[in-house]
């Protein structure tokens, strides 16, 4: 007697929660050189099918999700999601980075390269802080004290979370200039803050060859 099965297939980025996203690519890491393997947890992870379960399904089906899967984790660009709502609370991205919190700055360069890992989530807390007024087009942000609560950043969908490290990546090359003017000839400037900035750009090749990789 045959039995029905429903799949839930994600159509894009939004399906997944950083905190998935992050299991599925140490997994992925974890089986690059075996091709089967390599199927078997992109399935688990995106679609809940256990190894037992996926060999059950017929060809064209198993084609026709592995091609789903692959049209949006092959993205190649994410676009900033400027406002999201975590918890009941909006949130908004840093609306001026060249007026960013000289701590904020500070407490990104602790981190040795801005990479989405298990310390993406804090700098997200970093970036994004609940809305407090708005206008228009315009809007303002809780001021950063550096004890803002990141936890709940894990649960955030990956379309938030690539939107904001493609926003650095292509913004890597002027960034340091900015963070040049905004601070005093007073102040200490991190040394490490530029190479961050620049080794950002490292996600790209490491994205890429996850693709590849699927």
């Amino acid at each position: 007697m045959k039995q029905e099965l429903t799949i839930k297939v994600p159509n894009d980025y939004s399906a997944i929660t950083l905190t998935k996203y992050l299991k599925l690519y140490k997994d992925l890491e974890l089986y690059k050189d075996i091709p089967e393997a390599l199927t078997a947890t992109l399935f688990w992870h995106l679609c809940g099918l256990e190894p037992a379960t996926l060999n059950k399904i017929d060809v064209d089906t198993f084609v026709k999700i592995k091609e789903q899967l692959n049209t949006f984790i092959s993205k190649a660009d994410h676009e900033l999601i400027r406002f999201v709502n975590v918890n009941g609370v909006e949130y908004g991205f840093e609306p001026n980075l060249s007026e960013m919190a000289y701590g904020a700055y500070i407490d990104i360069s602790k981190f040795d390269t801005l990479t989405i890992d298990d310390n993406w989530h804090k700098v997200m807390s970093i970036l994004y802080r609940p809305v407090t007024k708005k206008l228009g087009k315009l809007y303002e942000i809780k001021p950063y004290t550096g004890k803002e609560e990141s936890e709940h950043w894990k649960e955030v969908s990956m379309d938030v979370h690539l939107g904001a490290m493609f926003f650095f990546i292509n913004l890597s090359k002027v960034l340091p200039s900015v963070i040049l003017k905004s601070l005093t000839m007073t102040e200490e400037i991190p040394h490490n803050i530029k190479s961050i900035l620049e080794g950002s750009g490292e996600l790209i090749k490491r994205l890429s060859h996850s693709q590849e990789t699927i």
